[in-house]
């Protein structure tokens, strides 16, 4: 495990620095509410940072140590779920403030930023109705960590998981792409970049492992 987590700062200190190096020129224009865009930017990545390794740290804690449990009782998943809820609701938040501030940077027709953001659009709002209807926003939020019951359930095969056993990550953050095209901002681009690659660097090296400790099947897909 501690070789995993190694390669997971390791890559997120690739992915830091790639962001340094590229926010520059328009990138870093622009303010809103007397705030740089390059503080918003650095706010906008921290928030997906501090997220995963939040949820990396939390997750492990309960699945190895029940840890959670030990400090809230049956309350441990709500506590997860609302420390969850505040950094997972930051992260579009902070894209939407960088956007403004940053926003008219891109030079991208206007008309065909918004039919590629539509397009993003789609299959982002169907693989959130997926999770939603077919999924279940509990077993989105990993209650497989703090409940053993939940590891019997069958694997979701409906809706956009259908055609692929990971929509959330594939689909769901194609909204952070589309909020950076809407308003034609290089920095939110950039961080919608970032995001959606560190997420699969939180799936190789957080949640395949722990699929792979709680099913026993590498093959299956996340909960």
């Amino acid at each position: 495990m501690f070789e995993k987590q190694a390669r997971h700062y390791l890559l997120l200190i690739v992915l830091l620095l790639g962001v340094f190096f590229l926010a520059k020129g328009d990138v870093l224009s622009g303010q809103l509410w007397g705030i740089s865009t390059q503080i918003w930017l650095w706010i906008a990545v921290a928030i997906p940072v501090l997220h995963q390794i939040a949820v990396a740290l939390l997750w492990r804690a309960e699945l190895y140590h029940h840890k959670m449990t030990e400090c809230f009782g049956d309350k441990a998943f709500s506590v997860f779920k609302i420390i969850f809820t505040i950094l997972f609701i930051g992260r579009p938040l902070t894209i939407i403030l960088l956007a403004i501030s940053n926003m008219n940077t891109l030079m991208l027709d206007p008309t065909l930023a918004y039919a590629v953001a539509l397009l993003l659009f789609l299959p982002f709002a169907y693989a959130m109705y997926s999770v939603f209807h077919y999924f279940g926003i509990d077993r989105a939020y990993g209650i497989d960590h703090f409940d053993p019951s939940y590891r019997n359930k069958p694997f979701v095969k409906e809706g956009m998981f259908k055609y692929t056993d990971n929509a959330m990550y594939k689909f769901g953050f194609l909204i952070l792409w589309a909020i950076a095209l809407v308003f034609l901002s290089k920095a939110a681009l950039l961080v919608a970049a970032f995001s959606h690659l560190y997420i699969w660097v939180h799936f190789y090296f957080t949640e395949l492992p722990d699929i792979n400790h709680m099913y026993g099947d590498q093959n299956k897909e996340p909960a």
